[in-house]
């Protein structure tokens, strides 16, 4: 089974280029949508909004003024977090949530071009 997960963007050309510097490869664009691949099962597809619209039949929220998702990246490693992170920052995006530190735990966010709310998490063994 497969996870695609939809999400609004305003501008997809702009998003297309934000996950690209991210390291991401996109799958399948049109002109109004593409594919991000996380991995060979999951995939986070950027809708312009207005196709987006098309899906629905309530409102399409504004991610930068509500939260209705937190997509979680597992990471490898506590620098990989970090990585993943501080691109996302230079390339546009801006710090989301509170920076989770813990034993066994090691999470920090941002919020992408659109304000949708990512976290990378590395789980640790103890």
């Amino acid at each position: 089974m497969q996870l695609f997960v939809n999400v609004p963007v305003k501008d997809l050309d702009r998003s297309k280029q934000f996950f690209t510097d991210l390291g991401f490869t996109l799958y399948g664009m049109s002109d109004d949508m593409a594919s991000v691949v996380i991995n060979g099962e999951t995939h986070v597809m950027l809708l312009a909004e207005p196709t987006f619209a098309t899906y629905v039949t309530k409102d399409v929220s504004d991610a930068g003024k509500s939260t209705e998702a937190i997509l979680v990246l597992g990471m490898e490693s506590p620098a990989q977090v970090d990585e993943l992170v501080d691109k996302a920052l230079s390339a546009g995006a801006t710090p989301a949530g509170v920076a989770q530190p813990n034993p066994g735990r090691y999470q920090r966010g941002f919020a992408d071009l659109d304000g949708h709310h990512w976290e990378a998490l590395c789980l640790m063994q103890g």
